[in-house]
This record gives C-alpha cells, structure tokens and sequence, in this order.
C-alpha cells in the first residue's frame, strides 16, 4: 500500500485543530451538507497539491496548504470536494470518450467550473486562483460534460484526485487497508440523504444555489433517459407486432413437393406498418419535436422498418399531411393551431392497410379517442405538466 506520509513512514505535520475547525464552520454555515462534510476521512499528505478526494470519501490534504489557507477559504475548500463526490464526479467522468478521459487536467478544470460557480453565489470564499467558468467566457449553471468540450487543453490543472476526475494520481492510497473507504452503496445512501436535507432546507430557510437545486431533484426524482425508454418502447412495440405468425400460400411450405399435388400454406412473421401522428399544434417546440421524430425514425429503420411501412400524418385540430417516407427530411410538417390528437388518430386507421402501430408526438393537451384503437398505441408526451392520458396508451415523457 502506498504512503501518504513522509519518505520515512511518518505522518506529515498537519495542523488538525485549523483544518477540523474549517469543516465545523463548512457544516455550521450550510447544514445540509454536514453529513457528506464528516463522511470525509482525513489523510495528511505531501504530495497531494492541495486537497483532493479519492472514490472511497478520503480527503487528501497537504500540511502546507492548510497552514497557508485562512480557515474561511479552508471551509470553502472543504464543500468543493465533497461537492465532486456528492455530484458523482468520478462516475460520470467514466462514462466520458476514451479521449476526452485521457485529458483529465481538462476534464478537473470543468468540473471545476460546475462547483464553483454554486459556491461563489452561495457566498463561499475560494482560493485564489480557483476555476470558474466566466474565466473562460463560459455561461454559468452548467454541467462539466458540456463545459469539458469548450475548454483548451491544458497540462495545468488542479488535482482534486480520482474522485473527481476518475484517474489513478500517484498519492492516492492502494490495497484494502489504510484509513475508512465508503462503499458505493453507502455513498449513494449519502447522496440521498444530502439532496433530502437539501430540500428541506429550500422549504424552511431560504434558496440553494440552482445546480444545488438541480443536482438534490435529480438524486430524489431521477429523470428516465427518454430517447432510451422511446426506443425501447418502439422496439418492444414492433417485436409484439411482427409476432404475430400467420399462414400464407404466397410462399409454400417446403413440405408441398413431397405431398404430389396437395399445396401447403406457410407460416409468415410479417413486418409491422407503423403510423406517426405528430403534433403540429402552436404548442409544439420545434428542437423537442425534431428529436423525438429523429428517435422514432432511426428505431424504425434499425428493426427493418421503413419504406412505404411507415406513414407520417401532421396533425393540430385537423389533419394537414399524410405521407410515405424513408427520411425524416422527407417530412413537411404542417398545422400551428389547436390540438386534437384523436383526428390524426382515426386518419391513421382509416389508411387502406391498417397500422400495427401508432407513435403519437404531442405536448398532451389533446382530447383522446375514448375507446383502445385496435393496435399498439405510444405517445411521446413532449414538455412539463403534461396529461396523463387514457392508461392504454404507452407513455414516454420527452423534457422541454
């Protein structure tokens, strides 16, 4: 297991009194992240620039930084790196490019640029020199993920450690042993908890900063990737459709030859037909719209779905355009008025070969046919606040 001390085994002089004093004031001042301030455990260490955290909730801090660092700006320090380990840094950073992995000085600096901005308008002292986003013409109150693109690549970065930025730093403690790891378990537990004082805290004292308040509704009421759940839905809604086995004598059965004569039927698993109904309605966003239709399109085609299987009707409180496609960009969407999903509905099941399946694009401020068409039916319900509708539709909620 690798040292965190001095070349000879010893701990580093660490003035303790001055850093403990810093997180009693982080957790005095703000208590909702009191419990994620003390699940840190402390390791003195010279190597460690700054301070830093590990996956495991072990916060790293150089002796040297701590006695040069007013306590006000320790306390600051403090809720930065418990803000990487609550925000899930390290696991995001995971799921980033292979490339974009690679360049994890970049990568710290906006993540950074996500903390910072909260702790500078929530009123916290930083050191100088800190990263936040206006030092690079960034706007404010958004994620590392998007930031991490707009940014140079760099080879000075701080090191807030693998818990932020995911990589192995030559400080960081290995093996099984050593001071208290948190589990990931016991981590996400942690989280919760966090987010939940957080609310509370909204209701009976004031305002968090909003990637506070973005970051504690997330962890509560995670939101469902709806590009996946629209895929899958489409996908499980084909598979049902092309299920259903009939016979045909269009193709017969291998078996006729040896029957001199007597011509059997075959069994045939048919592709599904597949309408879309799209909400043409002034209510409709044009990105959220193009989005959910570009979804739906490419599902079909990856089932083999496509051609003159697919019938595309634009609809508001009347039925504007019906038509054949291949491509989204064959598409001319017409409409702006009101909205009455059930005309475009019933415009697809009068087509001459009826549809296995109806894909609905709205906001939901639409009346409903009141009776199950005779197919699968899955609306993409674009916006907040939307309707729940009839429960025998299919539902998948697309954000604004």
């Amino acid at each position: 297991m690798r040292s965190a001390g001095k070349a000879d085994g010893s701990r580093p002089d660490l003035d303790r009194t001055k850093l403990l004093a810093a997180r009693y004031r982080a957790a005095s001042d703000r208590p909702y992240l009191a419990s994620a301030l003390y699940a840190l455990t402390v390791v003195p260490s010279t190597e460690v620039p700054t301070m830093g955290v590990d996956r495991h909730w072990r916060c790293y801090v150089s002796p040297a930084f701590v006695d040069a660092t007013p306590v006000t700006e320790l306390a600051g320090v403090w809720i930065h790196e418990a803000a990487h380990l609550l925000r899930d840094h390290h696991g995001r950073a995971d799921r980033l490019p292979a490339a974009t992995q690679r360049d994890w000085h970049r990568v710290n600096i906006a993540q950074d640029c996500e903390i910072n901005d909260d702790l500078l308008a929530d009123g916290l002292l930083l050191p100088e020199g800190r990263m936040e986003p206006r030092r690079f013409g960034l706007p404010e109150g958004r994620l590392f993920e998007e930031y991490v693109g707009q940014l140079p690549p760099t080879k000075h970065a701080p090191d807030c450690g693998p818990g932020a930025h995911g990589r192995s730093v030559p400080w960081e403690l290995t093996g099984p042993g050593g001071p208290a790891r948190l589990g990931d378990v016991e981590a996400q537990a942690l989280r919760r908890q966090t987010a939940d004082a957080m609310r509370v805290h909204q209701r009976t004292r004031g305002t968090l900063p909003g990637g506070w308040q973005r970051w504690a509704e997330e962890v509560l009421e995670p939101t469902v990737d709806w590009r996946q759940a629209l895929s899958g839905a489409v996908r499980e809604a084909a598979a049902w459709a092309g299920g259903a086995v009939d016979y045909t004598y269009r193709r017969p059965s291998r078996r006729t030859p040896a029957l001199r004569g007597v011509v059997l039927a075959s069994l045939r698993r048919p592709l599904p037909r597949v309408a879309v109904v799209i909400d043409t309605s002034g209510s409709m966003g044009d990105a959220e719209l193009a989005a959910a239709l570009g979804e739906v399109t490419g599902v079909l085609r990856e089932v083999g779905i496509r051609g003159n299987r697919v019938t595309v009707l634009a609809c508001d409180a009347d039925v504007h355009a019906v038509s054949r496609v291949t491509a989204t960009e064959q598409i001319t969407l017409g409409g702006g008025g009101g909205t009455d999903m059930r005309v475009g509905i019933e415009a697809a099941l009068a087509t001459a070969e009826l549809p296995n399946i109806v894909v609905v694009l709205t906001d939901g401020l639409t009346p409903w046919p009141e009776e199950h068409p005779p197919c699968r039916v899955i609306a993409a319900l674009i916006g907040s606040s939307v309707p729940q509708p009839p429960d025998w539709v299919e539902t998948v909620r697309i954000p604004a």
